[in-house]
């Protein structure tokens, strides 16, 4: 009885680990579209964008370079930036969340769903980074029109 039910934990432990890896919403607002929303939203916050990487630039540049013939994205880029008062906040109550930061929300379209952005981030533990991503969450609903 005994493995069955640290069977049955450890299935529910790994669901719920899964399930906080990812948040994603899909919009038909055009790239250009979901970014100069993002960037207005992330502004809108009083934050600044610390770096933007161009992921799916990266990738199809060196896409026959690593010997591959897939295109992954049509578009994608992650926004980096911080907010110092909610880092403190979390690093305050644990340093080592100084693991999450700098908070990046992506913005991705594949190649055969021109008609489609996607936009997510990570989910992150419970705790004070609950807090965290409850900003991504407001960020990325104001940069699609569901705030």
């Amino acid at each position: 009885m005994k493995p069955l039910l640290l069977a049955i934990g450890l299935t529910m432990a790994t669901s719920a680990a899964l399930a906080d890896d990812l948040v994603q919403y899909t919009t038909d607002e055009s790239y250009a579209d979901v970014i100069f929303g993002l960037e207005n939203a992330i502004v809108d916050q009083g934050l600044v964008i610390d770096a933007t990487s161009h992921v799916g630039d990266m990738l199809e540049r060196t896409r026959q370079d690593v010997g591959s013939d897939i295109t992954i994205f049509a578009h994608a880029d992650v926004y980096s930036f911080c907010s110092a008062a909610l880092s403190r906040k979390v690093m305050e109550a644990d340093p080592m969340n100084i693991r999450f930061c700098p908070y990046d929300i992506f913005v991705a379209q594949m190649p055969d769903q021109d008609d489609q952005t996607i936009i997510g981030y990570r989910g992150f533990p419970d705790g004070p980074m609950k807090e965290v991503e409850a900003l991504l969450d407001t960020i990325v609903r104001s940069a699609i029109g569901l705030d």
